[in-house]
C-alpha cells in the first residue's frame, strides 16, 4: 500500500530556517511512519532511498528512524539486496512480555502478580455480568470453553490450556479495551510461570478432583454471568484465591521472569 505524507509533515521535515538535528528527524520521520502503521495504512516499508525522497531528508535520518521502530518491534529490517521493512502491529503478547521485563528489573515476585489479578478479573467478571448483549457475546463462549474442560479432566497439559482461556475471555468479555489489554498482559504472565510449575518433576500436580472443583466453579460464575447477577464478581474472587492459594504453597515467591512469559506465549 502506498505511503502518503501529509504536506504539513514535509515542513517539519524540512524546516525553512536553519538545519535540525539528527535526532529530531529521526524523530519525526518514525512519528510518522509508526502512526501509518498503527492506523493500517501501510503493512511494508519501502525501501531505503524511496524514504529519503518522501521525506525529503538524510539516510541517517531515515536509519535512525528504522531503528527506533525496530526497537518498538513494529517493524524488522530485511538485510540484503531485497531491502525494506516488514511491519508488525502491537500485540497483547508483546504487551505481556514488556510487563513481565519491567517487573522482572523490579524483582517483582509472582505473588505481586497474583494479588493485581485478585483485584482486577472479578472486575472483568462483574462487567461481564452487566453487559446487556453478554448472552450473545460472553455466555456462548465460557460456555464451550467448559465443555472442553469437563471433557479434559485428568489431562494435565490441556486444562492448563483450557483454564487459561477461560480466565482469558472472562477478561475479554468485560468490553473494555484497556482493561482486555492491561489484565491480559498480567493474565499471560502469571499463566507462563504456572506453566513452567506444573512442568517442574518434583511438583505434584493437583488430582482430578481438584480440577473438577475448578470446573464446579467455574460453572458456578458462568451461571452467575448469565442471569447479570452482580455477584460474579465475588464468586470470581473467590476462585482466584483458591488457585492462587495453590501457587503460593508452591513457587509463589519465584521473581517473575521475563523469558517464562515469552515462552508460554510463543
Amino acid at each position: 500500500m502506498a505511503l502518503s505524507i501529509e504536506p504539513p509533515l514535509r515542513a517539519m521535515a524540512r524546516p525553512r530556517t536553519g538545519r535540525a538535528r539528527l535526532p529530531r528527524m529521526a524523530e519525526i520521520v518514525a512519528d510518522a511512519l509508526r502512526d501509518s502503521i498503527l492506523s493500517g495504512e501501510i503493512t511494508v516499508l519501502p525501501r531505503l532511498e524511496a524514504l529519503i525522497d518522501r521525506f525529503e531528508v538524510g539516510p541517517p535520518a531515515v536509519r535512525e528512524a528504522m531503528r527506533i521502530l525496530e526497537t518498538e518491534g513494529l517493524i524488522t529490517m530485511r538485510r540484503g539486496n531485497v531491502g525494506g521493512a516488514d511491519v508488525h502491529l502491537p500485540t497483547p503478547d508483546r504487551v505481556a512480555y514488556m510487563v513481565s521485563l519491567v517487573l522482572q528489573a523490579k524483582s517483582a515476585e509472582l505473588g505481586d502478580v497474583g494479588a493485581a489479578l485478585r483485584q482486577l478479573e472479578p472486575l472483568c467478571a462483574a462487567m461481564c455480568a452487566a453487559r446487556a448483549d453478554r448472552g450473545e457475546t460472553v455466555v456462548p463462549e465460557l460456555g464451550r470453553i467448559l465443555e472442553e474442560q469437563a471433557d479434559a479432566v485428568g489431562d494435565v497439559p490441556r486444562t492448563l490450556r483450557i483454564v487459561d482461556r477461560f480466565h482469558e475471555a472472562i477478561v475479554i468479555g468485560c468490553g473494555n479495551e484497556t482493561m482486555v489489554l492491561m489484565v491480559g498482559a498480567l493474565e499471560r504472565v502469571w499463566a507462563g510461570h504456572a506453566s513452567a510449575v506444573y512442568d517442574r518433576v518434583e511438583v505434584e500436580a493437583p488430582t482430578p478432583s481438584v480440577w473438577k472443583a475448578s470446573l464446579r466453579e467455574h460453572e458456578r460464575l458462568l451461571a452467575a454471568i448469565e442471569r447479570g447477577d452482580p455477584r460474579a464478581g465475588e464468586l470470581a474472587l473467590k476462585h482466584l484465591e483458591a488457585t492462587h492459594a495453590y501457587m503460593s504453597t508452591v513457587d509463589e515467591r519465584r521473581i517473575v521472569t521475563a523469558s517464562l512469559t515469552a515462552a508460554r506465549w510463543a
